[in-house]
């Protein structure tokens, strides 16, 4: 009897290690599956700071930004964005001005459900480098949507102060 109990138990475990490895082995092949379908050149369609209170948008750069997103198969994202109505600037205020009409980074990213993350190694804004930018996205056709989390507003233009999340909406380029 304590040899077929030994013996059943021992079967048990293989199973649950064989159970076990089958599940680990999946979950990068479910991921690889979703990285696939964001794979591309996206064109920035709007960047909007949506407010909690109401769901009222502001277009953060206008109303026609400019942009494009790319996702490499080796996993690397690469975006630069800016407001639609910039000008070459020709003064030190012109120039700083500039700078906070546009976003540019670059780093390696991974999804997990429907958790997008960044790891920015390359940036216009310094201390965006060697951060790890967590965004959620969905995929409405050859849309998709970048979204941030909640924070208190730190743009005097957009609810200073308010929980507002940043809406990016990118069309697929074909």
């Amino acid at each position: 009897m304590k040899s077929n109990f030994k013996r059943w138990t021992l079967m048990l475990v293989a199973v649950l290690l064989v159970v076990i490895g089958v599940a680990l082995s999946l979950e990068p092949i479910a991921s690889a599956i979703d990285q696939s379908k964001v794979m591309g050149t996206w064109k920035l369609v709007s960047f909007d700071a949506e407010l909690q209170e109401t769901g009222e948008l502001n277009p953060i750069l206008g109303n026609n930004p400019k942009g494009y997103l790319i996702f490499t198969p080796e996993g690397r994202a690469m975006t630069v964005f800016t407001a639609g109505d910039r000008k070459a600037p020709k003064t030190d205020e012109e120039r700083a001005a500039a700078f906070t009409s546009m976003y540019a980074y670059s780093g390696l990213y991974r999804i997990e459900g429907d958790k997008l993350t960044i790891k920015v190694d390359v940036s216009w804004n310094e201390a965006w480098t060697v951060n790890e930018l967590v965004r959620f996205y969905k995929l409405e056709g050859d849309r998709l949507k970048i979204i941030s989390g909640w924070i208190s507003s730190t743009n005097p233009r957009f609810h200073l102060g308010k929980m507002v999340r940043a809406i990016l909406t990118w069309e697929r380029v074909k």
